[in-house]
């Protein structure tokens, strides 16, 4: 057994890597992707590779850092690249942040933010889709 098998292994569908345990479903309005302990810099780049196996056709995204207790600089790099990954692929998400990952990125200066709950995220892709369709079908009575 060699230290990636240590560091990276997935079991019941959870991946774990180094301090830190992902675990991704689906729900009628978005993936929800959760991670869950420390995001450092010995695995920030591998969680973010990990990740970004989410950001599937349009579907929405929540990122569910809500949980996350320690989130060193390495995690801001990390959100940044799923932001632009999100952004080239067409995909919207939404940041789940914990007081550890919302302290960060005030310090870091990032322009990223989020909300407080995964049912406010999924509250807020909602109301969005309701918002578009609203939105579709006036178009479509002034055609």
């Amino acid at each position: 057994m060699t230290i990636a098998d240590v560091l990276t292994r997935e079991q019941n569908g959870i991946f774990h890597c180094g301090g830190a345990r992902v675990r991704a479903y689906r729900r009628q309005l978005a993936t929800v992707v959760t991670i869950r302990g420390e995001i450092d810099a010995f695995n920030a780049e591998q969680l973010g590779e990990h990740i970004r196996r989410f950001i599937l056709g349009e579907d929405h995204v929540v990122l569910d850092m809500g949980d996350v207790s320690q989130f060193a600089e390495a995690g801001i790099s990390l959100l940044e690249t799923f932001d632009e990954d999100c952004r080239a692929a067409g995909v919207q998400w939404t940041l789940v942040a914990s007081p550890a990952v919302t302290e960060s990125l005030g310090v870091g200066g990032t322009e990223l933010s989020g909300t407080r709950s995964v049912h406010e995220a999924l509250h807020d892709v909602a109301d969005s889709i309701a918002r578009r369709r609203r939105l579709a079908l006036s178009l479509l009575r002034t055609s």
